[in-house]
C-alpha cells in the first residue's frame, strides 16, 4: 500500500500521498489541472488516482505515455489536492511567482539601478534648473501640455466612439431576452477569487457567488487563502460552501501579491474559461451565461472579456460619489471606446475573464507587478490578441475614506510606472508588437498619465492666467503664448468634466451628475498619491498595500423592496440595457 498520512482538519481522512518520483515525471501542475495522482508503481503497473471512470479514461493515452500500463483507483478530487499540495505544494507555490518569461517580468527590478538613475538624473535636472532655470521651466510646461493634451485627447476620443456606438443602439429596436448556449455546450468556468484577512466580508462574497445562475457542474469557483491567514479561513468554514466552492491554500513565499495568488491557484482550476473576482464583488447573476455566449460568438483572437464595474455604497459620501463617477467614466465609456479605436487596453483587476488556453500559453499573470491586470492587458495585445467588453455589470466597494483611496492609487501609480518601465526594455520591439497607432496610444494611456500625476500642479497654475495674474514663464514667452496655454487647459478641464457627466447620465447614476464639477477637489489626490506610489519604487516596489473591505452594508442585507420598487427597478434596467 501507498504511505498514508493525516489530512488537514479540513479533510478528515487518511490520505494515499502518493510517490512524489511518479508525481514528479508527470508534473505537479499537470496532475492538478487533470485531477491525476500517481500513487505508487507496483511492478510493470502504475496505480494513478482519479476523481471518476471518465476521468481515467480521458487521460489515459497521456498517462501511458508517461508511466506505461497504470490501473486506476477513485479519489475523490479533494483528496488528490490534497496529496499533490503535500508534496509539492512548496514547488508549486515557487513556480508560480515566475510563470512570466524573466524578459516581460518586473521580478528582475532592481531598487537600487533605479536609485542611481533617478538620482543622477535629478542631479542633472537640478543643475540645468539652477544654469538656464526659465528654459527648463518652459522645456516641462511643454511636456506637461502635450502630455495633457495627448491624455485628454485619446480618453475623449475614446468616449465619445463609444457613446456613437451606445446612441445608435439605443435607436435600434431588439430583444431583451438574453440567447444562452445550451446548457449542454456550456464551456466550464473556474473563478479565481483572491482573499486575504478578509474575515468581514468572506461570508457575503459566498452568498454572492452563490447567486451565479450557472450549471453547478460547470463551475468552479476557487477561494485562494494566504497561508497563515487563519481568520479568512475561519470565516470561509463557517459559511455553507456548495461542492462548487474550493478553498486553496497558497503556501509561504518571498512575495505575498494577488498575481502570485492567481498563479498558483490556476493550476488547480479545470475550466477551460478562467475569471477573476475580488472579495468585495457583487457579480450580475447572469454574468456567466453571458460570458459563454461572448466567447462562443468571439473569434479565437479574443482572449479576454471584462465587465463593467459599479459600486454599491456610491452614495456613503463625496468621495464615494466621486469615485463612482471616475469609475463610470472609464469603465463605460473610456475603455470600451478605447477598444473600438484600436487602442491596447490596460484591464481591471476583477470581473476579466480569459481563455485558459491563452493565459498558460503567455505565462498568466506577473506575479511581483502590482498592477498584474494593467500589465496583462498589454501583454495580450502584443502577441495579437483582443479584449472585449460585454455589457454586465459588477458591483464594489468604493473605498470612502482619503487614507485608503490614497493607499490604493498609489499602488496603481506604482504598478504602471514598473509595467512602463518593463515594455520599454525595447521600445523597438514594443513598436513592433503593437503598431504605430497602439504604440502611441501606450505611451499616452501610460507615460502620458504619469507624467500628468507629477506635473498635475504645474498645469494648476495656468489657473493664475484665466484670473489675468502673471505666470513663472512670462519671460521666456509670449503673453499670447501662456493665455493660449491656459485656454487649452481650460478647454481639457471642460472635456473631462463632460465625460463624466455622460458617463453618470444614466438610470443607475441618477443624481451623481450634478457631482461632476466637484471632481476638480478628487482629482488633485492623485498627484500626492504618486509621491507614494513613485517613491516605493525604490525601496519596495513589490509591496501590496492591501485595501480593507466589509465597512459597508452590503446590497443583500438591506431592506427588502416594495413590489413597485422592484418594478421601478426592473424598468430602470431595460432602460439601461443601451445606456453608455
Amino acid at each position: 500500500m501507498p504511505p498514508k498520512a493525516e489530512a488537514s482538519s479540513s479533510f478528515p481522512l487518511r490520505l494515499p500521498l502518493g510517490d512524489a518520483r511518479l508525481l514528479d515525471q508527470l508534473a505537479p501542475d499537470y496532475a492538478l489541472q487533470h485531477g491525476v495522482l500517481p500513487l505508487q508503481r507496483v511492478g510493470a503497473l502504475s496505480l494513478v488516482a482519479t476523481p471518476d471512470q471518465h476521468v481515467l479514461e480521458r487521460e489515459r493515452a497521456s498517462l501511458e505515455r508517461v508511466f506505461g500500463p497504470i490501473a486506476g483507483v477513485s479519489l475523490p478530487r479533494k483528496a488528490i489536492q490534497f496529496g499533490i499540495t503535500h508534496m509539492r505544494g512548496q514547488q508549486l507555490a515557487n513556480r508560480a511567482a515566475k510563470k512570466t518569461e524573466a524578459s516581460e517580468s518586473c521580478r528582475n527590478w532592481s531598487s537600487r539601478r533605479a536609485t542611481a538613475f533617478t538620482l543622477g538624473f535629478l542631479t542633472i535636472f537640478v543643475a540645468a534648473s539652477f544654469m538656464w532655470p526659465t528654459t527648463v521651466l518652459t522645456l516641462v510646461t511643454i511636456w506637461a501640455v502635450l502630455t495633457l493634451v495627448s491624455v485628454t485627447g485619446i480618453r475623449t476620443v475614446g468616449a465619445f466612439l463609444q457613446l456613437r456606438q451606445t446612441r445608435r443602439a439605443f435607436k435600434t429596436w431588439r430583444t431583451t431576452r438574453l440567447r444562452y448556449v445550451s446548457d449542454t455546450n456550456l464551456p466550464a468556468i473556474s473563478l479565481l477569487v483572491p482573499l486575504f484577512k478578509e474575515t468581514e466580508i468572506a461570508s457575503r462574497l459566498v452568498r454572492r457567488l452563490s447567486n451565479l445562475r450557472y450549471p453547478s457542474e460547470k463551475l468552479d469557483i476557487l477561494l485562494i487563502v494566504e497561508a497563515g491567514d487563519s481568520q479568512t479561513e475561519k470565516a470561509l468554514q463557517q459559511s455553507s460552501l456548495s461542492d462548487s466552492f474550493r478553498v486553496v491554500r497558497v503556501p509561504e513565499g518571498a512575495i505575498k501579491t494577488k498575481p502570485r495568488a492567481l498563479n498558483y491557484a490556476l493550476d488547480f482550476a479545470n475550466g477551460e474559461i478562467i475569471g477573476v473576482y475580488d472579495a468585495e464583488d457583487a457579480p450580475d447573476p447572469e454574468q456567466l451565461r453571458k460570458v459563454a455566449n461572448a466567447f462562443a460568438d468571439a473569434p479565437e483572437n479574443v482572449a479576454c472579456l471584462q465587465g463593467i464595474l459599479d459600486f454599491y455604497n456610491s452614495r456613503q459620501n463625496l468621495l464615494t460619489r466621486c469615485f463612482t463617477i471616475d469609475y463610470a467614466s472609464w469603465f463605460r465609456l473610456i475603455l470600451p471606446g478605447l477598444v473600438r479605436l484600436g487602442i491596447a487596453i490596460p484591464l481591471g483587476g476583477t470581473t476579466v475573464f480569459f481563455r485558459r488556453s491563452v493565459l498558460d500559453k503567455i505565462g498568466a499573470w506577473d506575479a511581483h507587478n502590482v498592477t498584474e491586470d494593467a500589465d496583462l492587458g498589454i501583454r495580450l495585445a502584443r502577441r495579437g490578441y483582443r479584449t472585449e467588453f460585454i455589457q454586465s455589470v459588477t458591483l464594489e466597494e468604493a473605498t470612502a475614506s482619503v487614507p485608503a483611496w490614497l493607499k490604493q492609487r498609489s499602488r496603481w501609480i506604482k504598478g504602471y510606472a514598473i509595467t512602463w518601465a518593463v515594455h520599454m526594455r525595447n521600445p523597438l520591439k514594443l513598436w513592433r508588437d503593437l503598431g504605430t497607432k497602439r504604440f502611441l496610444g501606450f505611451q499616452a494611456l501610460f507615460l502620458g498619465s504619469l507624467s500628468q500625476f507629477v506635473l498635475a500642479p504645474l498645469m494648476w497654475s495656468f489657473w493664475l492666467v484665466l484670473f489675468g495674474l502673471p505666470h513663472p514663464i512670462s519671460g521666456a514667452v509670449s503673453q499670447s503664448v501662456i493665455v493660449a496655454v491656459g485656454i487649452l487647459f481650460l478647454l481639457t478641464e471642460i472635456a473631462t468634466i463632460f465625460v463624466a457627466a455622460v458617463a453618470v447620465a444614466t438610470p443607475r447614476h441618477r443624481g451623481l451628475i450634478w457631482f461632476t464639477p466637484l471632481m476638480h477637489l478628487y482629482w488633485p489626490l492623485a498627484s500626492f498619491a504618486s509621491l507614494k506610489g513613485l517613491g516605493e519604487l525604490f525601496w519596495r516596489p513589490f509591496f501590496w498595500d492591501k485595501t480593507a473591505h466589509g465597512h459597508f452594508t452590503s446590497p443583500e442585507e438591506l431592506p427588502r423592496p416594495s413590489w413597485h420598487q422592484r418594478l421601478a427597478a426592473i424598468v430602470l434596467r431595460r432602460r439601461e440595457r443601451y445606456a453608455p
